[in-house]
Formats: structure tokens, C-alpha cells, sequence
């Protein structure tokens, strides 16, 4: 077998892994397992662009507005973002070495919030405000937010509170039933997830991610040694080329018989189909970068340039936004465009869905703030 036939093989696994036909949003987050999240809309957040190829009708918020119906959850697994609950009560509980036997125990404003969410139930930020003020702390990036805050999020870190809903985009907090599962289980069942999540994933990206969800969950224990076991047991598969070696679970393979769709899909910087940039530019040949914080000058994409995927390739990337409920669009190509009517019909057709899309999310939105509930906050 040459290696172009197993790098077009894998191109089409890197597609079909989890680029599959639009179904619920429900049968999207359990094919899934996760959605990464984040807040910048431009043209609209990733959790929203990931979804509307995956989802029948999506319109953008329709995560926020259908999550506490389908039981939804919020955490870190290698990324923020949305998963469901059964992917949540595998990462918890987090250990906390700090305490004793490394169970985390609540002290001073934490304690109280706890307390009061457990009396109340279902919490919004503002009502702990009234019974406990607006002192601020220091936050994980450097800067400020409320005490209160904080708290929220190292309780809900620690697993004694989930995120029950949002409410304009605010999260609102509830308490959490207690884990079950042993540590080691746990471990394995996330590891394939991850892998599920981004295969077929270099081993050193695998690496990567798992190394990002051990920091936030170290009672998990060491995760090479499960990666390992898979290997051996054959729930993994392994396959090497170019020096790159790819694994995926070993149940995950009808791709090998399945061509790539003719169309165009203009993806999140976050989408798993390119979330593994390691894997991405072997592929594809061309180093993509997401580039919002990128100062102007130096931005060689665009402030959030969406990868251009064309039925197994990316071949560029698109700069979009709606104005006056008009798509504007700048597309940029890694070669050339490809001077085909298909290539062209194809283009057209995936621009048509992202401005019903946009044009949905600017409808939503005004509806929200119509009815008082206001537009929706940063994730």
C-alpha cells in the first residue's frame, strides 16, 4: 500500500469520523460525546458552528435553550465545553491534594455558597450576590471576578455543583449526585472517548489532550499505561506513515468503505474534524492557525478564519460575517480554487445554509430580548 492511498484513507477517516449525516441534537452530543465551547461570535460561537453540520435545522443557541431538556452537562475534558452527563461523571471526583485523603472539603465562602445552593437549588450568580455582597478575587487568568464566582467555579471544578442550564447565557448552578465509578474504569472510558472524539488522532496530539485532561483530573492516575492496555487488548487500532503514527478505536471502522460526500463545509476553528492541527497539516499539507488574538498585522487568516473543507481536503479558509442580514464572505485558498462548476455549486450551497444559520441567530436573539430574556453571554 503506497502512502498516498493510506493518507487518503485517513483523510476520509479524519471526515467521517464525526462529520456524519445531520441527525437530533440529542443523537449529535451522544455520537459526540463532546463539544467544545467558546465565547467569540464571529460569525458565531464554535459550539454552534460545530453543530449545525450535525444537526437537522440547528439554529445557533439551540444548545443553551434545549440543554437542561436533554440533561446536558458542562466541564473540562481536554477543552471546555458541552458533553453529556454520562461523559461528566466519568471525570469527577477530582482529587484535591490540599485536603485530606485528597477529598475536596469546602472551606470558609465556598462552604457557605455550597450550603446555600443545597438549600435553594438551581442558583444564578446574582442571588448569591444578595446574601454574600460583590468583594472580588483574583481570577485563573490574572485578573478579577466576584468571590462568589470564583466559588461557583471551584465547587462546580470539584464536582459538588453542575452546570443545571444557562439563563441568557449566565450559567446556573445546582448540586451534583455523588460518582460511582471506580478511578481506574473511569480512566478507560475516557481515554476512548478522547480517541473517539478526534480520530483517527496522531499518538503525540492523543498525548496532548490527555496530558490537558490528567492536570484537571489526576485522580485518574497515569493515562499512557491505559492508552497502552487498549493497544494490547485491540480496542485500539495503531497505523503508522510518514513517521506519524494514528490511532482510533477499533470498533470505528466503516470508513474504510465509505467515500467523502462532493461538498464544501466550512468548519469551527474547533470543530473535531480539525482540531488536531498536528494531524492537519500532515493531511493537508498547510499549517492552519486560529488567530483571534493574534494582533492584525500579523494575521496571515483572518481574525476567525473557518477551515474550508471540500469533500476530504482543506483546501482553504473563509472569513464571514452577516451584515445588514446580508453574508459577506472572503475566502482564502491554500493553492487555487478549484475551477469546477461541482466545486462551485457545492461553495454556493454551504454559503446559502451559513447565512439561514446567521439569519436564525439574529431572529433568536431578538426574539430573546423581545421577551426580556436577553441576548446570550459568553460561554
Amino acid at each position: 500500500m503506497t502512502a498516498a492511498t493510506t493518507l487518503d484513507r485517513l483523510r476520509t477517516h479524519a471526515r467521517s469520523a464525526t462529520l456524519f449525516a445531520p441527525t437530533t441534537l440529542a443523537g449529535a452530543m451522544d455520537k459526540l460525546g463532546f463539544v467544545q465551547a467558546d465565547p467569540i461570535r464571529a460569525p458565531a460561537r464554535a459550539q454552534d458552528l460545530i453543530l449545525r453540520h450535525r444537526v437537522s435545522g440547528y439554529r445557533a443557541g439551540d444548545l443553551e435553550r434545549s440543554f437542561a431538556r436533554l440533561k446536558l452537562e458542562e466541564d473540562f475534558l481536554y477543552a471546555y465545553g458541552f458533553m453529556p452527563g454520562d461523559t461528566t461523571r466519568l471525570l469527577h471526583p477530582r482529587p484535591d491534594p490540599g485536603c485530606e485523603a485528597g477529598v475536596h472539603v469546602p472551606a470558609g465562602l465556598a462552604a457557605e455558597v455550597l450550603a446555600f445552593v443545597r438549600a435553594n437549588g438551581p442558583t444564578h450568580p446574582r442571588d448569591l450576590e444578595e446574601r454574600f455582597g460583590r468583594d472580588r478575587a483574583v481570577n485563573g487568568w490574572g485578573g478579577f471576578s466576584k468571590a462568589t464566582t470564583r466559588a461557583l467555579e471551584s465547587l462546580h471544578h470539584y464536582g459538588l455543583l453542575r452546570v443545571a442550564q444557562r439563563r441568557g447565557g449566565i450559567r446556573i448552578y445546582d448540586v451534583t449526585p455523588p460518582p460511582a465509578t471506580e478511578a481506574a474504569e473511569r480512566a478507560r472510558h475516557l481515554v476512548m472517548r478522547v480517541a473517539r472524539i478526534l480520530a483517527p488522532v496522531s499518538a503525540a496530539s492523543l498525548r496532548g489532550a490527555l496530558a490537558l485532561m490528567a492536570r484537571r483530573n489526576p485522580g485518574l492516575g497515569p493515562l499512557a499505561p491505559v492508552v497502552a492496555t487498549a493497544l494490547r487488548t485491540g480496542e485500539l487500532e495503531r497505523e503508522g506513515i510518514d513517521g506519524e503514527t494514528y490511532l482510533w478505536p477499533a470498533l470505528d471502522d466503516d470508513w474504510r468503505h465509505r467515500p467523502a460526500p462532493r461538498d464544501v463545509r466550512l468548519l469551527a476553528p474547533f470543530d473535531p474534524v480539525v482540531w488536531d492541527r498536528r494531524r492537519f497539516e500532515h493531511l493537508w499539507g498547510w499549517a492552519y492557525r486560529f488567530e483571534a488574538y493574534t494582533p492584525p498585522p500579523r494575521q496571515s487568516f483572518g481574525y476567525y478564519a473557518l477551515p474550508l473543507l471540500w469533500s476530504d481536503e482543506v483546501i482553504g479558509w473563509a472569513n464571514v460575517k452577516l451584515v445588514a442580514g446580508k453574508l459577506h464572505v472572503a475566502v482564502g485558498y491554500v493553492r487555487r480554487c478549484p475551477q469546477t462548476r461541482e466545486f462551485q455549486r457545492a461553495l454556493d450551497a454551504e454559503l446559502a445554509r451559513m447565512e439561514r444559520f446567521l439569519t436564525n441567530r439574529t431572529f433568536a436573539r431578538r426574539t430573546q430580548e423581545d421577551a426580556g430574556t436577553g441576548a446570550m453571554g459568553p460561554a
